[in-house]
C-alpha cells in the first residue's frame, strides 16, 4: 500500500487505538508513533441493546462496540477539522466493521485504504511491514 507523506494510520481493536504519521513517503513508510487520544467508547451503534448487567455475556462485546464507534466518532472529528488529510485504518475484522458503520462521508474521502488485521501490540516495524505487503 502507498502512503503518501503525513498519511495518518489509526491501529485499532475492541480496546486500544495506536495513532501513527508517515514521515517517510509513498515507497518509504516510516512510522512515528503520535501522542495517545481519548475515545468516548459511550457511543453504541444504533439498534445495540443497551441493557447491562453482570449476568450478560455481550456487555464486552458492547464495551468493544462502543470504542469502535468512539474512534470513528474521533476520526471523523479530525478529518473535519482538516487535522488528516490522508488516512489508514488498520483494525481487527469486528472492529472494522464497527468502525465503518460510523465513517462519515468526508472520512471516506480521505480514505487512503483499511487493513484488516489485528496489529495493536505489535511493532512499528511489523506495522510497517503489514502496510507495505498491503
Amino acid at each position: 500500500m502507498q502512503l503518501p507523506q503525513n498519511t495518518i494510520v489509526a491501529v485499532a481493536d475492541g480496546e486500544k487505538l495506536s495513532l501513527f504519521k508517515n514521515e517517510g513517503d509513498a515507497a518509504n513508510v516510516k512510522l512515528r508513533a503520535m501522542p495517545a487520544t481519548d475515545i468516548d467508547s459511550s457511543k453504541i451503534a444504533s439498534g445495540a441493546r443497551h441493557s447491562s448487567s453482570s449476568a450478560n455475556p455481550d456487555d464486552s462485546q458492547q464495551d468493544e462496540d462502543g470504542f469502535s464507534n468512539g474512534i470513528a466518532d474521533m476520526l471523523n472529528k479530525h478529518v473535519l477539522d482538516g487535522k488528516i488529510k490522508n488516512l489508514v485504518v488498520v483494525a481487527a475484522p469486528r472492529t472494522l466493521g464497527e468502525m465503518r458503520k460510523s465513517y462519515h462521508k468526508s472520512l471516506s474521502d480521505v480514505l487512503i485504504g483499511e487493513l484488516d488485521k489485528d496489529l495493536t501490540g505489535h511493532s512499528i516495524q511489523d506495522i510497517e511491514k503489514a502496510l507495505a505487503a498491503a
